[in-house]
């Protein structure tokens, strides 16, 4: 799998450089991003503007990723997806449940909002 990571100052940036992502590589592309989960910085902006194709397994695993990451309380965002693949993520049921992007800098303000929405539900929780 061929991917790029970038070490942003509240996310990383993972591009991937692939035109096809298959089920297996969407199984590598987990085990790759659930890493950094455990790390200080554990939100992640996938960037996926030269993937031309996804397998509908695949395109489960990255719905399941967002998942993962919200139960972790950090955000998982994919920005730059082709149109073929949004059009086949909404016919799958699969679009509204994740959160995209046309670009990195719009995945930024996502981030950056959640952590607020995080920061407050937090507030919130130790005044009850």
């Amino acid at each position: 799998m061929k991917v790029k990571i970038d070490t942003k100052e509240k996310f990383y940036v993972i591009t991937l450089m692939e035109p096809f992502l298959s089920d297996n590589l969407a199984a590598d592309l987990t085990q790759l991003v659930t890493k950094f989960l455990h790390e200080e910085i554990s939100n992640v902006v996938l960037k996926m503007g030269e993937v031309e194709s996804v397998e509908d397994k695949a395109a489960e695993e990255l719905a399941q990723l967002q998942q993962v990451f919200y139960e972790k309380n950090a955000s998982f965002v994919i920005c730059g997806l082709k149109p073929s693949i949004e059009q086949k993520l909404d016919e799958m049921g699969l679009l509204e449940e994740m959160n995209i992007t046309p670009s990195e800098s719009e995945a930024w303000d996502i981030i950056q909002m959640e952590e607020i929405e995080r920061e407050l539900m937090d507030d919130n929780n130790e005044n009850l």
